[in-house]
């Protein structure tokens, strides 16, 4: 794998040992041995991706190298291509990149170091798909018969578009709620009502409203929590081991009723908590694959350390 730009290559063991990968580096996890720079190229506003992406780096032992599009070159007409090269040439060794745009990936295929999609346009959001594949693989163990619905802007969201064709390798059952207008006919998915979704569902993903990219289907100031989002009512009727996921920013009191934020089915901010460890694990898989050299003695090193924390303790 030159570039991670997305989920469909990768087959079912394959998702499967990232997901194992990601979720051991919550005790312990390897270093970069040589120093390495990686650029965060953020087009768009971001605090959960971009964030847990430094924090990954850092924990790694990579050095970040900071960018504002706000002050960039951007603003006097450069291209993403130019900026991306030019980062190359200065010597970033690794780039994490968002943008708008949905097919900035065919043109920066070529260059000579690794890139992260870390969001492309309405295309795909790979990482996000996986930290919340990694959520509820800790919840259930398993996504063999799942029932999972997403509900909400299906339309112009990347994370639905990732999600979709992960799940259904995995084994889940997945569904669509999407108030009108929103659909995404090209995924040949059932849609439900919310009311429907809630009563068979394992797993509710709700979406917010993407008012960035189109112009206001929806209107979300009138009646849409009781007509498409998570009512307190909707989570009444929820099966008892259930559990809600959204990829945040939450728009409380539209898509999904303020209280069910942090109740006890919500695992909205382990989502938050498991986008570090699967970000780590992706950098690791990919600077593998170029041949850059990790200290695996650093598990065990640290291994040693929390057992002997732990033996203290008791």
């Amino acid at each position: 794998m030159k570039h991670f730009f997305s989920l469909n290559p990768l087959t079912e063991i394959q998702l499967l040992t990232l997901l194992e990968e990601a979720k051991n580096y919550k005790s312990a996890y390897p270093q970069i041995l040589d120093q390495m720079f990686c650029a965060n190229l953020f087009f768009e506003p971001s605090t959960r991706t971009k964030m847990s992406f430094i924090l990954a780096q850092k924990k790694l032992g990579i050095e970040t190298l900071d960018f504002n599009e706000s002050i960039s070159s951007t603003k006097k007409g450069e291209s993403l291509y130019d900026t991306a090269k030019t980062f190359e040439s200065i010597g970033a060794d690794l780039l994490i990149i968002r943008h708008p745009s949905d097919k900035w990936i065919e043109e920066l295929s070529d260059l000579s170091i690794p890139i992260i999609n870390a969001g492309a346009g309405k295309a795909e959001h790979p990482t996000q798909c996986l930290l919340d594949l990694l959520t509820i693989y800790e919840e259930f163990g398993s996504f063999k018969n799942l029932k999972v619905t997403i509900a909400g802007d299906i339309k112009h969201s990347r994370v639905a578009h990732s999600n979709v064709k992960a799940l259904q390798k995995l084994g889940a059952d997945v569904y669509f709620s999407a108030p009108p207008g929103l659909e995404d006919d090209s995924l040949n998915i059932p849609n439900l009502t919310m009311d429907q979704a809630a009563q068979i569902s394992d797993v509710m993903m709700m979406l917010r409203v993407q008012h960035e990219r189109h112009n206001d289907i929806v209107d979300t100031n009138n009646g849409y929590l009781d007509n498409y989002g998570l009512t307190k009512s909707r989570e009444k009727i929820m099966k008892d081991q259930a559990i809600i996921l959204h990829p945040a920013p939450v728009n409380r009191g539209v898509e999904i009723d303020s209280s069910l934020v942090e109740c006890e089915r919500s695992r909205i901010f382990k989502q938050m908590e498991n986008g570090v460890y699967v970000r780590m694990a992706i950098i690791i898989k990919l600077l593998k694959e170029w041949g850059i050299t990790t200290d695996e003695n650093t598990i065990e090193k640290r291994n040693k350390i929390l057992k002997y924390k732990q033996a203290s303790s008791m």
